[in-house]
């Protein structure tokens, strides 16, 4: 297309480049317009010629034959600016109308399909099939990929709880190594603290902390962090509980491995006169009811409908069938008040915490006459751990739970918890704790199904004072895509979920937070081949 202006300026003529058809002839009007109008209209002209080329050479470009002149064009161009359909727009109507055909019939049993993509279009040239059976067939391949990719993906979910709930072999070379060290080495066997320590155990004036775990290298790793990052060491006194199989090997691993000045004292629940029958009745019966044990020791696929289930309903199922929520050392701090009758406050921690800042300012904080100090999980962003409110934990179809509870009550984590403990004396918190495990109990396990939470949620309602979030920060056991940054500037990390950092699975970008704090030089960790990553 070709731009003319005639010698007068009175005329624009816009032609076609072989110069046979004028498309569009535009006169001024008399001598007296101004070059401003004209070069308005020109303005114009090149804003809108681009549209119309742009247009030429997509339907160009749509077409089978090549258009090389305009009337070709114009045959091209009329129905679409007519809004007629072409011969295109007519295909694509029918293939809509045989994909919704298919789309409501079944599949034959007997159909044959081929393994790839390229071997149906190869059969669809060989045997001439009509659209339909190429759609039928493009159908059940489909299906069949997205049924092998559900099983690929519950198989991986299956293979990584199991990942998850075993003990690594490194982890169980060390218990062991320790375990014979206990009954070999006298100073792996001396006393926990030195006996002229022993009044600090109950002095208030410092800062108590109580960590229950069967795991040895975990334990080290929080005990250590809190000792590096504090800013009063000295006044640090580490209240370290374990199971009777493990005790040896835990008291071995910090009589070696002293962590001065802080304190650290070892015992086991065996060694606690409080933790009897009588006490802890119903936790007894959870431990040693047949079928409370197989639900979480069992086959964890018999009985469920994995085409009805989501591979995210599925993993939170597995999750809470893990093994560690029927332990004794699981539910241990709903005893804290008995097992340590003189003290007044203390901050409970799980074993897959990193503390990264120094603590002390929480002895000092106001409980406002609360229990429990918590950070509240139903006020972030993330599906997985910090949008938790009571209806993530409860069956409220259960009439019990319905009448008793809120479903959008705010949640809180274990993990890091700040407890005082004598407003906690003045409550009944450990009964009502009690209470409902013995509901879920005999309702079949139908109120709840994770773990220690739940019933936890219920005893400390009312007795909880949120704490600011920067103080524990969840989800590193879950989130892959957890931001670093956030990790940098909390004060306590937690690997709550299935990827621990002592585990193979764990997520590495997210692992030297923990890692660090780990003795690769200890000989008993270099010969048990637990080796820096």
């Amino acid at each position: 297309m070709q731009l003319h202006f005639s010698p007068s300026m009175k005329s624009i003529t816009i032609s076609s480049s072989n110069g046979f058809l004028d498309l569009m002839k535009i006169k001024v009007a008399a001598p007296h317009v101004s070059y401003r109008t004209l070069f308005h209209t020109i303005l114009i002209l090149a804003f809108l010629l681009p549209f119309v080329f742009i247009l030429t050479a997509v339907v160009t470009l749509e077409g089978v034959n090549k258009c090389s002149s305009l009337d070709c064009l114009g045959r091209r161009l009329g129905p679409r600016l007519l809004g007629r359909a072409d011969d295109s727009t007519k295909l694509v109507k029918s293939l809509y109308k045989i994909l919704n055909q298919v789309n409501t019939e079944q599949i034959p049993a007997d159909m044959k399909l081929p393994e790839s993509f390229s071997q149906l279009v190869s059969e669809t040239k060989k045997n001439n099939y009509d659209a339909k059976t190429f759609a039928m067939k493009l159908k059940a391949m489909m299906e069949k990929f997205d049924r092998e990719i559900r099983e690929s993906k519950f198989a991986e979910l299956m293979n990584k709880h199991f990942a998850a709930t075993s003990i690594p072999k490194g982890l169980h070379c060390l218990s062991l190594r320790l375990t014979d060290e206990y009954s070999s080495n006298a100073h792996a066997r001396k006393q926990l603290p030195s006996p002229e320590l022993l009044p600090l155990l109950s002095d208030n004036s410092y800062y108590h902390f109580v960590l229950a775990t069967d795991n040895i290298l975990a334990a080290s790793v929080v005990v250590t962090s809190t000792v590096k990052t504090s800013l009063k060491p000295e006044k640090i006194v580490f209240h370290v509980i374990t199971d009777k199989k493990t005790y040896a090997g835990m008291h071995s691993w910090f009589a070696l491995n002293p962590l001065p000045p802080a304190i650290v004292e070892v015992r086991g629940v065996h060694q606690f006169d409080w933790l009897t029958r009588e006490n802890v009745p119903v936790l007894e019966a959870i431990e040693n009811q047949h079928g409370i044990r197989n639900y979480y020791h069992g086959n964890h696929v018999a009985g469920a409908n994995l085409s009805e289930t989501t591979p995210r309903s599925f993993a939170s199922k597995l999750q809470a069938r893990s093994p560690k929520y029927i332990l004794l050392l699981n539910h241990i701090r709903i005893y804290l008040p008995e097992l340590f009758p003189n003290l007044r406050k203390v901050v409970f921690l799980d074993d897959d915490v990193v503390i990264q800042r120094d603590l002390s300012a929480l002895w000092e904080s106001d409980l406002n006459g609360k229990v429990n100090g918590a950070v509240e999980t139903c006020k972030g962003e993330d599906e997985w751990v910090m949008s938790k409110h009571f209806k993530n934990y409860f069956n409220f179809s259960h009439p019990l739970i319905a009448e008793s509870l809120d479903p959008d009550e705010c949640a809180w984590a274990y993990g890091m918890n700040i407890f005082d403990l004598r407003a906690w004396r003045m409550t009944n918190i450990r009964d009502k704790y009690h209470s409902w495990l013995k509901e879920n109990l005999n309702s079949n396990l139908t109120l709840w199904k994770l773990g220690t939470l739940p019933p936890a949620l219920i005893a400390f309602k009312g007795h909880v004072h949120p704490i600011d979030p920067s103080w524990h920060m969840l989800g590193l056991g879950y989130q892959n895509k957890t931001n670093i940054e956030s990790v940098k500037m909390a004060a306590v990390i937690h690997y709550n979920g299935q990827s621990k950092p002592w585990l193979e699975i764990g997520f590495e970008h997210l692992r030297p937070f923990w890692s660090k704090y780990v003795n690769y030089s200890n000989d008993f960790v270099r010969n048990c081949h637990i080796l820096e990553p």
